[in-house]
């Protein structure tokens, strides 16, 4: 990899020392001496790759680094192009669904008992909460709904991507007027995705999560055309190239 594309010597330093996740790190004079800046530039970049999520600094404990997390690299971008208006949500949701469905095969495919088992009791929250005496809206469980899905595939971008996706979703406030006739729409999709999953019906399971991408519609959003089955599976096992 060309190290010189990283325009910041103290992520250099980072990669050039591999410093794990939870070590913690020399002081900056130390580190200043190291890498050949200022103490006041390299607090500068610190700041940065803390922004990034990459290291902590608090009293007392010093500086760590911190383990990597696409999603928080990504948000602050995604909401300020949101907020700017030089990016829209629908083009976030495109590609959410575009991953989603590209990876489900993958993803349903090491799903655990307990990950059903939380699957279905999401879907008994989200009903006991639109049945209830007063109605609450399932924000939460739509969300762990999907990231549960797909929580255990190892790929940090992925996992990322969806993790701002829902976290954008929860900011831009896109199902703040939407009616009880789309929420009841939602969850029975899901029941029945979700019995799918337990019935080990992949291909059914997939067929639905991309038809309820329709219910978008009511939200004012495209939904993406996509193939019956992806025409390039992607890796099902980790390193795998094809």
């Amino acid at each position: 990899m060309q190290l010189t594309r990283i325009d910041s010597q103290f992520l250099r330093y980072l990669i050039d020392n591999d410093i794990p996740p939870g070590q913690r790190l020399p002081a900056l004079n130390d580190i200043s001496l190291e890498v050949g800046i200022s103490v006041g530039k390299l607090r500068e970049q610190l700041e940065v790759a803390r922004k990034m999520g990459l290291v902590s600094a608090r009293p007392r404990l010093g500086i760590q680094r911190e383990p990597f997390e696409f999603s928080q690299m990504l948000l602050d971008g995604v909401l300020f192009g949101l907020a700017t208006g030089e990016a829209n949500f629908e083009q976030f949701s495109q590609l959410r669904q575009v991953v989603e469905a590209g990876f489900w095969n993958q993803a349903v495919e090491l799903l655990t008992a307990p990950d059903k088992d939380r699957l279905r009791d999401l879907v008994a929250q989200a009903w006991k909460k639109l049945r209830g005496e007063p109605i609450h809206l399932p924000n939460g469980e739509h969300r762990d709904l999907h990231l549960t899905i797909f929580g255990r595939l190892d790929n940090p971008f992925v996992q990322g991507i969806l993790d701002a996706y829902w976290q954008a979703y929860e900011a831009s406030e896109m199902t703040r007027f939407a009616s009880y006739a789309y929420w009841i729409e939602v969850w029975t999709y899901h029941e029945k995705i979700v019995d799918t999953l337990c019935n080990n019906d992949f291909a059914l399971g997939r067929q639905l999560l991309v038809e309820h991408f329709s219910l978008l519609k009511s939200l004012s959003l495209t939904a993406v055309d996509m193939p019956a089955e992806p025409s390039q599976p992607f890796p099902t096992t980790k390193g795998e190239t094809r």
